[in-house]
């Protein structure tokens, strides 16, 4: 398996299907979640394609969260909180 992918978002890219690729993705809120991408397309699959944006881009992102029909496949000793600092 390729080395950890690290993001500000939750995607899903027709580039990386097939590739086992496991994505950690800090979110706005502080919370760090991890998911193997092939696990979470095949799931989305019948959603995305029928999604414009995926059909032009080849891509869906959510900055905000991870989708609820994903969310069973998160890598649960994964899960943590990153503090955020005060400005």
């Amino acid at each position: 398996m390729s080395e950890i992918l690290k993001s500000k978002r939750f995607f899903i890219r027709k580039s990386l299907v097939g590739k086992n690729q496991v994505i950690e993705v800090t979110f706005k809120s502080g919370k760090v979640q991890k998911y193997n991408h092939d696990e979470v397309y095949e799931v989305m699959k019948s959603k995305l394609e029928a999604m414009p944006c995926f059909i032009k881009y080849k891509s869906y992102t959510s900055s905000s969260s991870i989708p609820v029909i994903a969310r069973e496949l998160i890598i649960k000793d994964e899960v943590k909180t990153k503090k955020k600092s005060k400005k």
